[in-house]
């Protein structure tokens, strides 16, 4: 049976809280940064052009919505633009390459599937607008491949009170893992497993006594930074200290000067490629060259070596999906394929093949409804204890289990920038 950490909402259900949200917001009254930020404007949206067909049916509340004769619509809001825009824009990029595989082979069920993306920039606030942009005016069937936790927090309220799916967000938080949502549909590991595998690994292959934490000050760091404290916690330790910055800043030199003092053997970093880029070399810059450096999935691996160059040796990612050009794996044999099709010049990367794989959960979804496909449906897989194989890449859902996978991985960054698999954290390349 999987073990699962979970953070629940007690007796307010998601339904509530979306009435709630959606309430204050229209009051003008809410934000869903926890920060102080200036407001974005909403972008011009991204999409595939395609010609217009008749609706199954039309209102955004009905189950059918985003159903047409010839084409599903489904709905991304993530960042295309500013400091994560790698993520957002390789989150889409897999889940095109899937669609536009399965379109190939003629779509599902005799339906063509298409992407509607806009770009929130990973600012909470634009993305709950962009969501029910999404629900209201684009009219999609399922929203799919949002990226953070911040924007999923404000996101995820609005699409619950369309009850709308919330397919594959790329974010570990406890929060998604509520039993009480029955909308959202996740594809990978949590938090709480990537940050215990952290833990263990330094306790265990190194045998580190002085664990640092390092997060993001908004609810995708706080959410990483509870899991590294409870894996602590479970070995009877305290972090030797503890360092915060804002989102979407590079404000990290603060951060490094109060993890310094305290002489810790690892950081753990809860963050994005650039913040956590820029604190790994501040750091390697004041000496700190012995300090093992462990980072989360969401940090976007390939745009993290790009960044820190040969600074990045040595540097321990977690990973949720398969090594991405394994093509002995056959989930990622299928998505080398398919990517090469989709986007020739593309790199292959963790992000877009769990983009990817979001694709294909949504594809194995509709496949088991038929024709007569409806949200009802597509989610009902929430309802009943069943494995889903996906080129043999195993995802299991069930009452009270919205996780597909428990899955996570080790790699490291070599010196040249490459990604390795590792067994250990004694496992760095020369």
């Amino acid at each position: 049976m999987k073990q699962k950490s979970r953070l629940l909402f007690g007796r307010i259900s998601p339904l509530t809280l979306g009435i709630s949200f959606l309430i204050l917001l229209s009051a003008g009254i809410v934000s869903c940064s926890g920060d102080s930020e200036t407001a974005t404007p909403t972008p011009t949206p991204t999409r595939t052009q395609v010609e217009t067909a008749t609706p199954v049916a039309t209102p955004a509340t009905n189950s059918f919505a985003g159903i047409y004769d010839d084409r599903i619509v489904f709905g991304q809001s993530a960042a295309l633009d500013g400091p994560a825009q790698e993520l957002g824009r390789n989150m889409q990029r897999g889940i095109k390459a899937a669609f536009l595989e399965r379109n190939e082979q003629g779509g599902v069920h005799g339906r063509q599937l298409d992407l509607v993306s806009l770009d929130d920039r990973y600012e909470p606030e634009l993305a709950a607008t962009n969501t029910q942009k999404l629900i209201q005016e684009e009219n999609v069937f399922a929203l799919i491949g949002a990226v953070g936790t911040p924007t999923s927090r404000s996101a995820t309220p609005v699409a619950a009170e369309a009850n709308v799916p919330y397919v594959a967000p790329f974010t570990g938080a406890a929060f998604l893992r509520d039993p009480s949502w029955t909308n959202i549909l996740n594809l990978r590991a949590s938090y709480y497993q990537e940050t215990e595998e952290m833990v263990a690994r330094m306790t265990t292959d190194l045998g580190f006594e002085r664990i640092a934490v390092l997060y993001q000050d908004d609810s995708f760091g706080q959410a990483g930074l509870q899991g590294a404290l409870l894996a602590l916690e479970r070995r009877d330790m305290n972090p030797a200290a503890v360092g915060l910055y804002p989102r979407n800043t590079l404000a990290v030199k603060t951060a490094l000067l109060d993890l310094r003092k305290a002489s810790p053997e690892g950081i753990i970093i809860i963050g994005a490629y650039q913040p956590v880029g820029t604190f790994i070399a501040w750091a390697k810059n004041v000496g700190m060259h012995d300090v093992v450096f462990m980072t989360v999935s969401f940090v976007g691996s390939n745009a993290l070596a790009e960044q820190l160059g040969p600074r990045g040796h040595g540097v321990f990612v977690t990973q949720v999906v398969p090594f991405p050009t394994d093509d002995s794996v056959p989930i990622v044999n299928s998505y080398l394929e398919a990517l090469a099709n989709y986007d020739p010049e593309a790199v292959p990367g963790f992000v877009s093949l769990e983009g990817y794989m979001a694709g294909r959960l949504a594809i194995a979804s509709l496949e088991r409804c038929g024709r007569g496909v409806s949200r009802e449906c597509f989610l009902d897989i929430l309802n009943h204890t069943e494995t889903l194989e996906i080129d043999e890449f195993e995802l299991r859902y069930g009452p009270n289990d919205n996780q597909g996978s428990d899955k996570v991985f080790l790699t490291v960054i070599g010196r040249f920038g490459d990604y390795f698999p590792a067994g250990s954290l004694k496992d760095v390349p020369p």
